[in-house]
């Protein structure tokens, strides 16, 4: 097994590498050490069946069914389709996801530690996946703000990111805004946080999912904001993944930002996602 760094800041690929491999607990060990101290670990056309990705993620932690039951597959609820195929007149998947720059999930309590994607049926030419370090970004922060959010816990919400629903037609703004706050609670987290593998701090938060700062006004949540983006979407601090069929792409949900790209019109795209909670 041979390993390339992607980029300095974030992200190694791993060479010669089969499922069969994987089976073997020192290559495991060497694949989840890496993705402890690169943070995203990526192995080129790997042949994996459904079951055998979520056996995959099951030597890694534990799987977590997708919330949406319309959504998984077929005996196998770990496992989210995203896609943008239609079979029957049906979506078999979720189209259009994570189309911004994110930490999966930090606006619930407790989100799963690690993420697993394998290209079902991928274009080289559209629907790439943006990848940045909370690492970098936290180690770039001008020094003036790294005191000034030292300490600090920031709110985090889907609420930016809701889409209307056929449900919701005929609702007031006062009764959408309670329904939110009853299914979408905002919940906290330390702005400042250490990794507890590679023992670096990272920055838990991006503009997409923070609703604000503890502590600040709305002019101070407004430029930290600002900033934060210009940190997230430097070109010379972000992997690009233009992904090639049977992919398999892993990360920290904690300390790895990423965004998926636009798939160009009249083009299928179909990826199998697992999270996977760490035991």
């Amino acid at each position: 097994m041979d390993k390339i760094d992607l980029i300095p800041s974030i992200g190694t690929e791993l060479t010669g590498v089969t499922y069969e491999d994987l089976q073997k607990d020192d290559v495991l060990d060497e694949f989840v050490d890496t993705l402890h101290q690169r943070e995203l670990v990526i192995i080129r056309g790997i042949e994996l069946t459904p079951g055998q990705q979520v056996d995959l993620a099951a030597r890694i932690g534990k799987p977590i069914p997708f919330v949406l039951e319309q959504y998984r597959y077929p005996e196998l609820p770990e496992i989210m389709i995203s896609s943008n195929e239609v079979r029957d007149n049906k979506s078999i998947g979720v189209a259009r996801v994570g189309n911004f720059w994110h930490q999966d999930s930090s606006f619930v309590a407790k989100p799963a530690e690690y993420t697993m994607l394998h290209g079902v049926n991928v274009p080289r030419t559209s629907g790439h996946t943006l990848f940045a370090s909370a690492v970098d970004v936290y180690d770039r922060l001008p020094g003036d703000w790294k005191k000034k959010i030292d300490g600090r816990r920031a709110w985090h919400t889907v609420v930016k990111r809701l889409r209307i629903r056929s449900e919701h037609v005929g609702l007031s703004t006062a009764e959408y805004k309670a329904w939110i706050e009853e299914r979408h609670p905002k919940v906290e987290h330390p702005l400042v946080r250490l990794d507890p593998f590679s023992k670096r701090t990272y920055l838990y938060g991006a503009p997409e999912y923070l609703d604000a700062v503890q502590g600040f006004d709305a002019n101070e949540n407004e430029a930290f904001f600002t900033l934060l983006d210009s940190l997230i979407q430097d070109p010379e601090h972000v992997y690009t993944h233009r992904w090639t069929p049977k992919d398999l792409v892993v990360w920290k949900t904690a300390t790895t930002l990423h965004a998926a790209t636009d798939v160009e019109p009249g083009v299928s795209r179909t990826v199998h996602r697992v999270s996977i909670e760490a035991e």
